[in-house]
């Protein structure tokens, strides 16, 4: 029977990142598969032969490891299919004749491994968000495929248009299966580029387009209610009330942009950020409400504003996240709480000043400067998907006259 062994052979060159192989042993002749993999000599256990993840919270190494892992933990899979294969043919064969085997399934491209390396780079070079929506799309994809081995030559419209029926069949809204295949689209198109695959448009025939959604505000009084609750016995419910109203205040600033304010973008009595997914710059006058929240928690042992990245030696991406998770939770149970039909997001703070801001006549050019929009078309095309009132008086005018 043959062996499979992961073996680390260290750089010659102090502080590089050694490489990784496989050594497969037949009739005691071994014979090497570079992996392309590296890793510094204090990730490696060599008792073990595995690799160790850091204690570290740098995040973006953490993840390349345990992606790391992932992919090798499948091409050994590969590797004991083909071993197993070779024993049930019952003919004697080869180490040789293994490693030929590996080679060949390897040159047929894994779309799996094609794209755990890409997530795993992405991460490398700290395109954290990208990886994210990356690997979430993976992790769906390999619900639906299974056990089943997909190279990336078996991507094509008939696999695509199934996996889209998979979808479909879970209920997934038409936006969230488009998020689906506009990522996996991205990730082939990527193997593409590397003129690992020739490209033969799979994505034609599912939809990849992105459907208006219906976004839903809360009145002021609502807003008011929210204020005035008294949660001072559930402090994790306060503090997500807390999060919501200051992104009110300060005219729905979005969840990222207020984790990562800092106490130097308040001065004199104004406060200045870039808006994370347009790098415009607003400007917002420092206001009492604003300033009893900031005081109401201890933020000394850091440089932020709020306390929602509150250590500065674990990693911000994962605090954020953390925060994010958390306030949207509560919000939704306080949402609840009050009877609030749709559910209760940090983004209905945004949602709701705009709204509000028109009910009170407030002109579009200055909602549209007030909330970073790029242009005053954008926020008409955002107001009316927020309000829908004149249609419904219209509708209800019309059905009292029948």
């Amino acid at each position: 029977m043959a062996t499979v062994k992961i073996k680390f052979r260290p750089s010659s060159v102090t502080g590089k990142e050694g490489k990784l192989f496989y050594q497969v042993i037949h009739h005691r002749l071994a014979r090497q598969i570079p992996t392309g993999y590296k890793i510094y000599p204090h990730e490696w256990n060599s008792s073990h032969s595995e690799v160790l993840l850091p204690d570290s919270e740098d995040d973006s190494r953490r993840h390349y490891l345990i992606s790391l892992k992932g992919s090798m933990s499948r091409d050994l899979s590969r590797l004991l299919k083909i071993i197993a294969r070779l024993d049930r043919l019952g003919h004697p064969y080869t180490a040789d004749a293994i490693v030929q085997q590996y080679s060949a399934s390897s040159e047929q491209g894994s779309f799996v491994a094609f794209a755990t390396s890409l997530i795993s780079l992405l991460r490398h070079i700290g395109k954290d968000c990208t990886a994210d929506t990356y690997a979430t799309t993976l992790n769906s994809f390999l619900r639906f495929c299974g056990e089943e081995e997909v190279t990336l030559d078996d991507i094509d419209s008939c696999l695509i248009v199934r996996y889209e029926n998979y979808l479909k069949k879970l209920r997934l809204c038409p936006n969230t299966t488009s998020y689906y295949m506009r990522n996996l689209r991205a990730i082939y198109n990527r193997a593409v580029e590397k003129e690992l695959v020739v490209q033969c448009n799979p994505f034609k025939h599912v939809y990849t387009g992105i459907g208006k959604t219906v976004k839903r505000a809360v009145p002021l009084k609502v807003i008011r209610q929210i204020k005035d609750l008294d949660l001072s016995a559930q402090p994790l419910m306060d503090y997500a009330r807390d999060i919501f109203m200051f992104s009110f205040y300060t005219r729905g600033m979005s969840f990222v942009d207020m984790a990562f304010l800092k106490k130097k973008d308040l001065q004199n009595g104004v406060l200045s950020y870039r808006r994370s997914k347009t790098n415009q710059q607003l400007f917002i006058k420092w206001e009492k409400e604003m300033q009893d929240i900031v005081e109401k928690y201890d933020t000394s042992d850091t440089p932020y504003l709020l306390p929602i990245i509150k250590n500065v030696d674990v990693s911000e991406r994962r605090q954020y996240k953390s925060a994010t998770y958390l306030v949207n939770t509560k919000l939704k149970l306080l949402g609840e709480q009050l009877g609030v039909p749709a559910p209760l997001t940090c983004y209905v703070a945004r949602h709701a000043w705009a709204s509000i801001a028109k009910s009170k006549n407030i002109s579009i050019s200055t909602i549209s400067e007030a909330m970073g929009h790029n242009s005053e078309n954008t926020t008409r095309i955002y107001l009316a998907s927020l309000d829908t009132s004149v249609v419904d008086k219209a509708n209800s005018l019309i059905l009292k006259s029948l």
